[in-house]
């Protein structure tokens, strides 16, 4: 059954629909969606039945998969490593009353793109939602290929050669995180990455930012910092941007961190519960 793409956005996103998952995903059916991952940055799959065994097994066939890091802050609460918890609950199952843990994840209320504080970048996020909130919690999306081609030309001269590094603890401070511990700071390095890259299955030029970008390499730290917030200011314009809407346990969004941004969005976070489980598959690298 060949795929539908409907589009979401004039300009990028789209829900694709026919494909089977409980019969696993045959090598044509997955050249389609990866086709369509690229072509419009962020797909959206209804109801998909998949477990964290079939989660993982799909996911492998983008790439090599990130393991989700382990800091002091949390235990794991999934038995596999290449689970990443974007959800709300603690280790039992709970939702989580950890006031530290729960500033940790409001960073993902800014605008970010995963792993972008690593030196090697992740190509793709997988998010499955397990459990979702019955209001609020849906996912912002901005296409930064579409933002790169909207800036004025001295802009774009501006930035071309620009050198952007990137921290986790930048932005979860910048959320209300306290001060890292030095166990923290050594399991996460910051990572430097072009401002202005180079989409290459899409043949575009994007804008790579995130809320993890602490300063421009080379520039005074507050001038640089200006200018990310500038940019991502630009990107997120709501005519770049989307807000997709979880409907239920099996909803699956594949997003190219390479060319978007997202961010989540506040829902009642000690009132409902959030089970969301994402895989993060590494950029492929040239030999």
């Amino acid at each position: 059954m060949a795929l539908t793409a409907r589009p979401l956005h004039p300009l990028f996103a789209a829900e694709i629909s026919g494909v089977d998952f409980s019969r696993g995903v045959d090598p044509e059916t997955f050249e389609e969606i990866r086709v369509a991952v690229h072509r419009y940055g962020v797909c959206v799959f209804r109801g998909t039945g998949l477990t964290d065994e079939s989660h993982i097994a799909f996911s492998r066939l983008f790439g090599e998969l990130e393991q989700a890091p382990r800091f002091s802050i949390a235990r794991r609460r999934f038995r596999y490593p290449e689970l990443f918890d974007a959800g709300n609950l603690d280790p039992d199952g709970n939702i989580l009353s950890d006031e530290r843990r729960r500033m940790y994840n409001k960073g993902n209320q800014l605008w970010h793109t995963d792993s972008s504080f690593n030196q090697h970048r992740s190509a793709y996020s997988l998010l499955l939602a397990h459990e979702v909130p019955p209001v609020g919690g849906d996912t912002h999306f901005a296409d930064m290929r579409v933002a790169y081609e909207a800036l004025p030309e001295d802009r774009k001269a501006q930035i071309e050669d620009l050198v952007a590094e990137h921290w986790l603890w930048h932005s979860r401070m910048l959320a209300g995180y306290p001060e890292p511990t030095e166990e923290e700071k050594r399991e996460k390095p910051p990572a430097r990455h072009r401002l202005v890259q180079l989409h290459r299955e899409s043949g575009r030029r994007t804008l790579y930012l995130a809320s993890h970008a602490s300063h421009i390499v080379g520039w005074p730290v507050e001038e640089g910092r200006r200018l990310i917030r500038e940019l991502i200011e630009f990107a997120t314009q709501p005519q770049f941007c989307l807000a997709v809407q979880w409907h239920g346990p099996g909803d699956l969004i594949i997003w190219d961190n390479r060319c978007t941004m997202h961010r989540a969005t506040p829902f009642e976070d000690v009132r409902y519960r959030r089970d969301m489980r994402r895989t993060t598959v590494y950029e492929a690298v040239d030999h």
